[in-house]
């Protein structure tokens, strides 16, 4: 069973840490004056990196999306810096006090709550500021759920992606913002809330019927769930236990197939509900991309969606 750390062994695990992070970062320079826009973890705190962590006790400040969700994080690596916050609802005016602290020659980082500060989270207006103020922006990059959940989509029609983020929540707006979203030709990566995740999973699956989507839910943390399957059958899919429903949510919606590949698809998937309920999965993607002329990739993407949904019932 586990116990909890005592106070001494957490200051001398934070002490491996800052030490290790030194050795990574080597002879490093941190120029002052300079703003660091720290990527900080999404749920596992091992996601840190030790670059990150050089920098974060490096610095003079940590201006901070909230200050109580960041706090925990510092402590348990032993950081203790003064911090400024900066959030949606003051970010331009917090960002003035910033600036003064950069044109004294102090060093500050910026860091939201999780992830990569200013995508789909506060920091852009920041780090515009801080541009136009003549100071030094540094990225420190490092766990990203867009990027996650792309790595694992598979997605090998995509000729690139597009980070969309949140989609509106009125639904004339959410509407029109799926027809854009539906006619793009490549991968397209959707965040969502728990409570708003079953009117999205019905919004696209009216949207753009049969597309391929991965579902990532919880990242990099214990729960974590990934799920590829069509835009149709996650209504069903979230339904059918409640904890899918819990979380937050990131979609990768696939890239569309060509017209052609998606008419022979359509053809082929009555066949292919049933090779893959006969023939190991690889097995019945061949067999019948050999026969009907289907791209395997696409057979593929499809028998994964399928087996995802329980698949090869007819």
């Amino acid at each position: 069973m586990n116990t909890p750390s005592s106070p001494s062994s957490l200051a001398s695990d934070a002490a491996l840490w800052r030490e290790a992070a030194a050795r990574a970062a080597g002879a490093q320079h941190l120029p002052a004056g300079a703003l660091y826009v720290v990527a900080t973890p999404i749920g596992n705190l091992a996601d840190l990196s030790l670059r990150a962590l050089h920098v974060l006790h490096g610095v003079d400040a940590i201006a901070c999306e909230d200050t109580r969700h960041t706090t925990p994080l510092l402590r348990h690596f032993g950081i203790d810096k003064p911090l400024l916050a900066v959030h949606e609802h003051n970010e331009r005016e917090a960002a003035q006090g910033v600036i003064v602290r950069l044109q004294r020659g102090e060093r500050v980082a910026y860091v939201s709550d999780a992830g990569t500060p200013a995508v789909s989270d506060p920091g852009a207006r920041l780090v515009a500021a801080v541009r136009e103020a003549g100071a030094g922006v540094v990225p420190i990059p490092g766990a990203s759920s867009a990027t996650a959940a792309l790595s694992v989509a598979g997605d090998t029609h995509a000729g690139g992606f597009c980070f969309v983020g949140f989609l509106p929540t009125k639904p004339r707006e959410l509407d029109e913002a799926l027809r854009t979203v539906a006619a793009r030709p490549m991968s397209q990566v959707l965040f969502e809330s728990p409570h708003r995740i079953e009117a999205l999973a019905r919004a696209l699956a009216q949207a753009c019927p049969d597309r391929t989507l991965t579902v990532a839910r919880e990242l990099t943390k214990q729960f974590e769930t990934i799920v590829t399957l069509t835009t149709q059958a996650l209504p069903n899919w979230l339904a059918a236990d409640a904890h899918r429903r819990k979380g937050e949510f990131v979609l990768v919606l696939h890239a569309p197939l060509h017209a052609g590949d998606d008419d022979g698809l359509a053809r082929a998937e009555p066949l292919l509900r049933a090779l893959i309920q006969a023939l190991p999965l690889k097995q019945a993607v061949a067999l019948l991309a050999e026969h009907t002329g289907v791209p395997r990739n696409a057979l593929y993407e499809r028998a994964l969606a399928l087996r995802a949904t329980g698949g090869g019932s007819v």
